[in-house]
């Protein structure tokens, strides 16, 4: 029973990790109808050691229909906050 356990807490820990890592954008193409097999096959050979090649995946056709996350911009910390004005 324990073994079970250990089992699935692992399978579970590898797939939040890969879950983590994935490239969560959707793509499709505006000029022309195409399958999901074709898609599937596309993204497989744009995809290089676990990363998808944007350029591999645009000179084919497609197009990001959401963009990829972002780092969000650091507050610069000798910056004011908005609606303030400097005190005289």
């Amino acid at each position: 029973m324990t073994r079970i356990k250990l089992t699935v807490g692992i399978v579970l820990a590898a797939l939040a990790t890969a879950a983590c890592g994935s490239d969560t954008r959707e793509w499709m193409k505006l000029d022309s109808t195409y399958t999901t097999a074709e898609f599937r096959r596309d993204l497989q050979e744009c995809t290089i050691k676990g990363k998808l090649d944007d350029d591999c995946m645009k000179a084919r056709g497609w197009v990001a229909v959401t963009p990829p996350k972002t780092e969000q911009k650091k507050e610069d910390p000798l910056s004011m906050p908005a609606g303030r004005s400097p005190r005289r």
